[in-house]
């Protein structure tokens, strides 16, 4: 079976807690998109862990997980993030873990190029809200034909290699020194990093794609983990308010290496109210006031999993969600965190939004969504503990209707919901995979 995981709002949705759910039953787990500026928080038994680029199946000593064709890989960082989950006894291997050979290398400058540039937008107000990890430099620079792939690494000693580095070194050189008076970076220097990180990943790079096709003609079970959500999709979302990679299911075959296959299932991952992280139009947090946005972020632990910024919050918008959940086309749907919920006396919900006097029900991100208000319905709301609920039928009755009206209001069933971080603090209320 072929699954995609997918985020249908802004990201953050827990898309990692959904996923390290499904990997126990699955082979091979495949992130295909993106690279370290998004992190998915799992909590197991051996701790909690904040995942950038490694796939959230990586805790799963059984499965084996890849680092897709879409994606781009920032070497260093990945071989921090491989020690410190090692250090929590998890075993990181050329066994269990498979690089594309295809997969873009996030280059040293392409880090430097985004903090330079989002600082300078900083002084004018005009900054993207970026993590400043340089991704959107590395696929700029992948469409720009002026990169490496993860695959170059492997043939350092021929001369073809060496006459494209040299070129796209020239050229970084000439952009770092004449926009932003930045020292060159000498051919040595970039050669020799070039070399140790051939060193680390030469055991783990291979190709990929062959090893998905084999696994699927095997019957395994393959998991596609997609960074982000379709708000933040390059074609798809809040432009320019977006990542720099496609974030829906329909790139996941493409990402992953395998386009000639097609997906049996499609999870898409709502959160119970919304959260945004960056700049950007968020209808959602005009709808209540600070006060109650403040409660709502210390009890969900809205903070970033990359970067702790505290997360911009709302209530569930349903005008958003009707678009994501058609971007990704899922057929299957997880709600988290409704145990955050938990205690309010009432709980809003975005029904439609408005402007001019006139309710607006369709999203469109091109649209200027900065005029437009959000039209609120207040839901009662349940004051109890809501975690040891393992079945829907243990809900309080106000949970139940709560995660009932979010399906008249997006056309669509839940499947299952999760009641807290732990693995098993959730309730399958519908056929789920």
């Amino acid at each position: 079976m072929l699954t995609a995981v997918t985020g249908i709002n802004w990201g953050d949705e827990g898309k990692g807690r959904v996923i390290d759910m499904l990997a126990e039953k699955a082979d091979i787990i495949v992130r295909y998109q993106g690279g370290n500026n998004a992190g998915h928080t799992v909590v197991s038994e051996q701790g909690k862990f904040v995942l950038n680029l490694l796939p959230s199946g990586i805790l799963h000593p059984e499965a084996v997980c890849i680092l897709g064709d879409g994606m781009v890989v920032d070497p260093e960082h990945l071989s921090r993030e491989i020690a410190q989950i090692r250090e929590k006894g998890i075993e990181v291997t050329p066994k269990n873990l498979k690089i594309s050979k295809r997969a873009t290398i996030s280059m040293p400058w392409h880090r430097i190029q985004d903090e330079l540039e989002e600082s300078r937008l900083e002084k004018t107000g005009s900054a993207f809200g970026s993590t400043r990890r340089g991704i959107a430099y590395a696929y700029s620079d992948k469409y720009r034909k002026k990169t490496l792939r993860m695959g170059d690494l492997l043939h350092l000693n021929e001369e073809n290699t060496h006459s494209r580095l040299k070129m796209m070194l020239e050229a970084k050189n000439l952009e770092l020194a004449g926009c932003y008076h930045q020292e060159p970076m000498s051919y040595p220097a970039l050669l020799s990093w070039c070399e140790e990180q051939a060193e680390k990943f030469r055991e783990y790079i291979t190709d990929t794609g062959s090893l998905l096709e084999k696994a699927l003609e095997d019957g395994k079970n393959v998991l596609l983990e997609a960074q982000l959500g379709a708000m933040r999709d390059i074609d798809y979302g809040i432009f320019p308010y977006t990542s720099s990679s496609s974030t829906i299911s329909a790139y996941g075959l493409i990402g992953a290496g395998i386009p000639d296959k097609t997906l049996d299932h499609v999870a898409g991952v709502l959160k119970a109210y919304s959260t945004c992280v960056g700049a950007g139009p968020f209808t959602a947090e005009k709808a209540m006031p600070e006060e109650w946005q403040e409660k709502l972020r210390k009890s969900g632990n809205e903070y970033g999993a990359a970067t702790g910024r505290p997360r911009r919050v709302g209530p569930f918008d349903a005008v958003a969600s009707r678009y994501g959940l058609k971007c990704q086309n899922a057929d299957k749907i997880a709600l988290t965190k409704l145990d955050v919920l938990s205690g309010m006396d009432e709980i809003p919900v975005i029904t439609a939004y408005t402007k001019d006097g006139n309710d607006i029900t369709e999203f469109d991100p091109s649209e200027d969504l900065e005029v437009f208000s959000p039209v609120v319905e207040m839901l009662p709301g349940w004051n109890a503990d809501i975690s040891e609920c393992r079945k829907y039928d243990e809900l309080p009755e106000n949970a139940k209707a709560y995660a009932e009206r979010l399906e008249e209001l997006i056309g669509h069933k839940i499947h299952l919901i999760s009641v807290g971080a732990e693995r098993n603090q959730f309730i399958i209320k519908e056929n789920w995979l």
